[in-house]
């Protein structure tokens, strides 16, 4: 291979990199082991992690301990499934396209948006991908988030930003309430997070109205465990939804993989990023699924592609087609509404011990903050007594997330240790 390259050794490939960026030393790898050795090696690691099972689950921030039917990972665990990625060939792939089409079409029905993608690789880049959706529409390089947006979205965001020419501007509301005045602004989107990070039910439809009048794109970022029982993104006024969703039939899996979800008007159809799969026929006239609009990908267009960060999630997109296929518009109601009860339960016993509050006033759906001191001991302290709990809210408090595996019993013990731990 060097001859063929016209090339005397390894090093002579490397000559164009200065010698002063180069490490100068053979890299401090161990030696290899046994596969007997390694097993051993990786169970004693793994036996160093706490499962979430082994603890009573109410923490939140962006992943959350909902229940995952067994029939879920029975389906996406087949080997057909459970080995696929993108299905480039229709005529071997027409299970998965399918599976992917439905889980379009449902991503669709949730937000109400008539176009959504075959998955992208978590919430956050999702978001950037919305605002690359939004920044090329318009022509602008201004967008607005909330200050109650999950932090590390933000940050994910201002990442990109600072490579691709785009700005990312925080405004905040007391206690994230308020309005928005865009008048004279040259804002390319408006992001908020509704359920916010802190739990809240935030003012969407009033702030995307600003947006539109600004002609700028309306983004939002939703929780899909909500929609059973709150409004859609395209009923609030989103142009563009995106979320994260893990809850859909993933577990928490020690922080992934997880999937974005994404969903836009026709008028961004071809600026949304990833794989879209559509309908047809064959030369018989009988249905079939294949990727479509495929001049917007990367694999095609490489450096003037829609994106070249997108990534889809295909096993855990299959997961989240069978999780609501088997709770249906019904559970997915229940649910939210379990969640919501058992939440604002929770928050009831939590706020009446002496040393705690809710740290914001207003309506909330299965999350809020709790204002107590010290929030980081209060948390190892619970950990201790066997509850997940936060994350922390800067030095003022801690999230407290209940889902419908939690039962009122839990949820009472969880209020007697939450009195210990702050006492």
């Amino acid at each position: 291979m060097l001859a063929a390259c016209g090339l005397s050794s390894i090093d002579d490939l490397f000559s164009h990199i200065p010698g002063e960026l180069r490490l100068g030393r053979e890299l401090e790898i161990p030696e290899g082991m046994s596969e007997m050795e390694l097993v051993a090696e990786m169970r004693r690691l793994a036996g160093r992690n706490r499962h979430v099972d082994d603890l009573v689950c109410f923490a939140g921030g962006g992943a959350y301990d909902h229940y995952v039917p067994a029939v879920v990972w029975a389906m996406a665990g087949r080997s057909e499934l459970y080995t696929s990625y993108t299905p480039y060939q229709p005529e071997l792939s027409q299970g998965v396209l399918q599976s992917l089409f439905e889980y379009q079409s449902m991503m669709c029905a949730l937000t109400g948006l008539e176009v959504s993608n075959a998955s992208l690789y978590d919430g956050p880049t999702a978001l950037v991908e919305a605002v690359h959706m939004a920044t090329g529409a318009t022509g602008r390089g201004r967008v607005l988030v909330s200050g109650s947006v999950d932090p590390r979205y933000a940050e994910t965001l201002r990442t990109y930003g600072a490579g691709e020419h785009f700005s990312v501007e925080v405004f905040s509301f007391p206690y994230g309430r308020g309005g928005l005045d865009l008048r004279g602004k040259d804002v390319a989107a408006v992001v908020v997070q509704h359920p916010d990070y802190y739990g809240l039910l935030e003012p969407a439809a009033e702030l995307f109205r600003s947006a539109r009048e600004a002609r700028a794109r309306a983004i939002q970022i939703f929780d899909p465990m909500s929609l059973g029982i709150l409004a859609p993104p395209a009923a609030l006024g989103a142009d563009i939804a995106v979320g994260e969703g893990q809850p859909l039939g993933n577990h928490l899996n020690y922080g992934g993989p997880y999937l974005g979800i994404i969903a836009a008007r026709p008028q961004d159809l071809r600026r949304m990023p990833g794989r879209i799969v559509g309908e047809t026929v064959d030369v018989q006239g009988r249905r079939g699924y294949v990727l479509t609009l495929q001049a917007r990908e990367q694999h095609i267009r490489r450096e003037r592609a829609t994106s070249n960060i997108c990534t889809n999630q295909t096993l855990m997109a299959v997961a989240a087609t069978v999780y609501l296929a088997w709770l249906g518009p019904r559970g997915l109601e229940e649910l939210g509404r379990q969640c919501l009860a058992k939440a604002h339960y929770a928050a009831e016993r939590i706020s009446d011990l002496t040393g705690a509050e809710l740290l914001f006033p207003g309506e909330f759906f299965k999350e809020f903050a709790v204002r107590v001191d010290r929030p980081v001991r209060a948390q190892q302290r619970l950990l201790e007594a066997g509850f997940l709990v936060g994350p922390p809210v800067g030095e003022e408090g801690l999230l407290v997330s209940v889902t419908e595996r939690r039962a009122r019993e839990e949820i009472d013990r969880l209020a007697k240790a939450f009195g210990e731990a702050i006492a």
